[in-house]
């Protein structure tokens, strides 16, 4: 199969083109140096070149607080940037997988969430995901919508690479209770989303790694495997931290209609104990 991934430096983006290409598709990996994807005309005359039969869609804009602070910048790229994408998948009749997010539903504690629970995107990253959602859905009969959570991956800088480096450096760590979803682990998504489209049954479909926790007990859990169990950790909730942009408290995303195809993720803790055996080599 023709795939054009966009986003392909990123985090998911990277492991996405290495899983690909291991299934010998022709696959073209794009970033924003080599195609903007709010630049229409530009986008069209990428779609030309590749005549691509799959787009897996991973570029956004995902700084949440940043979002926070410049709205109409999230809506511009997550939204009107999508619909670029999806109009020229339109044109050349390709079919197109949407990354998205948890974070268009409330977070309503004690709730889990189904592909089709009513979304409620409470700030404006979410918001920004949730409309490109829409327009995917409006746009094309033939699409996927993946919505995940709390990525690690190899690589960068996120969650857990902060708090190991915080313990490594000696420094006090205060991480919140009362905020939770599911860890989710890039090299496992990645390779869900390679059998999601293998199986060309189009939805929505939430892919996470099995379980839940709270950032607190996330990073407790690693810092355990990493060797620094004596390192306390304060605990706090959402409320004590001013920033620009709420995360929803318990956004908590159910595997269904992927499980029903066969299609699961390992649980967060194996997935956890994977990457941080990764670290070390």
């Amino acid at each position: 199969m023709r795939i054009l991934v966009t986003g392909a430096t990123g985090h998911l983006g990277q492991q996405l083109t290495a899983q690909l290409q291991v299934q010998n598709h022709a696959l073209t990996g794009i970033d924003v140096d080599t195609m903007n994807i709010m630049d229409r005309q530009t986008v069209q005359q990428t779609f030309d070149s590749v005549q691509p039969e799959l787009v897996i869609h991973c570029a956004a804009l995902t700084a949440v607080d940043y979002c926070a602070e410049h709205p109409e910048e999230a809506l511009r790229v997550n939204a009107v940037g999508t619909k670029n994408i999806a109009l020229a998948c339109h044109s050349h009749q390709a079919a197109l997988l949407y990354v998205s997010t948890n974070e268009v539903f409330a977070g309503q504690p004690g709730r889990f969430y189904g592909e089709y629970d009513l979304a409620e995107p409470a700030n404006p990253y979410a918001y920004s995901k949730w409309v490109g959602e829409q327009i995917v859905r409006d746009l094309l009969p033939c699409h996927y919508i993946v919505r995940t959570s709390w990525l690690f991956a190899p690589g960068g800088k996120n969650f857990i690479h902060t708090i190991l480096h915080m313990a490594q450096e000696g420094k006090p760590l205060r991480v919140v209770t009362n905020e939770v979803s599911s860890p989710t682990y890039s090299v496992d998504l990645a390779e869900a989303i390679t059998r999601l489209i293998g199986t060309g049954q189009y939805g929505i479909y939430h892919l996470i790694n099995d379980g839940y926790a709270s950032r607190y007990t996330f990073a407790r859990h690693a810092l355990d495997l990493a060797g620094f169990a004596e390192t306390p950790i304060e605990p706090a909730a959402l409320a004590e931290y001013r920033r620009a942009s709420r995360p929803p408290e318990h956004a908590v995303l159910r595997n269904f209609m992927a499980a029903e195809l066969g299609i699961t993720l390992r649980p967060w803790q194996d997935a956890l104990a994977a990457f941080l055996g990764r670290q070390k080599e």
